[in-house]
């Protein structure tokens, strides 16, 4: 997942860039030596950039002019910070920012747990919702024949994800694959109820935040999001040496596997 539109060379692509020697062929032409140095340049321009980028984002100022003069100075190896001093001053603006980030994800965790407040007291008002002891609310979208399952098997499911506002994080429809695991594996919210759903049912499940990833940002899931989903149950099985181990799979992305719970 892309978090922003920039690109930045990685930092590995940048250390190895950096690291090599070369060895110039003598048919190497001046085109092709200027061309390799300016990609050279280029590479750890981007580099900086996304620095850069990553650092305004959250609300630090950066002088890139002084930036570039910095960048200068050490390539001449005449830097006006010693090592200690570059390095003081880098670990007290990773301090700021993490400071900035933290207060970032506080304010998103409290707009969406009021959101999510907000969409359940409305949801377990309709008639066909149940409110489980913990929180967890579910309708019966159509009801299986089959056996519930235990926490310690194995199931397959087709599901659609989506956060209260109707934006869709996840869809196994859509890539035609659905998803096997061992239910013991996965968050609390899909423990309980996938446990509920006999093989062959589909349930709405609506997640409070504190049965899905608590303030923990998931992929394309922001922190402290209540979820909906829209789970088939295509299949229970025991396991065993016939389901162990054999394609069992994650969620796709923002899916639904245990981040601690």
């Amino acid at each position: 997942m892309k978090m922003f539109a920039k690109t930045a060379v990685s930092t590995t692509t940048f250390a190895v860039l950096c690291g090599l020697s070369f060895v110039v062929s003598a048919s190497e032409t001046r085109q092709q030596v200027d061309d390799a140095s300016y990609a050279l340049g280029a590479s750890v321009g981007h580099y900086i950039s996304g620095k850069i980028y990553s650092q305004v984002e959250l609300g630090a100022e950066v002088n890139v002019d002084i930036v570039v003069e910095g960048v200068i100075d050490a390539l001449k190896g005449k830097g006006k910070m010693s090592d200690e001093e570059i390095l003081t001053h880098l670990n007290a603006r990773v301090e700021l920012l993490n400071a900035a980030k933290d207060a970032r994800i506080e304010a998103i965790s409290v707009k969406n747990l009021a959101e999510g407040a907000a969409y359940l007291a409305n949801n377990k008002t309709n008639s066909a919702v149940t409110v489980t002891s913990t929180g967890l609310q579910y309708e019966v979208l159509e009801l299986g024949e089959g056996v519930k399952p235990l926490e310690s098997n194995v199931v397959t499911v087709h599901y659609k994800g989506q956060l209260v506002d109707g934006t869709v994080f996840d869809d196994s429809y859509e890539r035609n694959e659905p998803n096997r695991f061992a239910l013991m594996s996965v968050i609390d919210g899909w423990k309980e109820g996938i446990a509920l759903m006999p093989e062959g049912s589909k349930f709405r499940l609506t997640i409070p935040a504190e049965l899905a990833y608590g303030k923990e940002q998931v992929g394309i899931i922001p922190p402290s999001s209540t979820l909906i989903f829209d789970v088939e149950l295509l299949k229970v099985e025991e396991p065993g040496a016939n389901s162990h181990g054999m394609g069992l799979s994650g969620m796709g992305m923002g899916g639904m596997m245990g981040m601690g719970h």
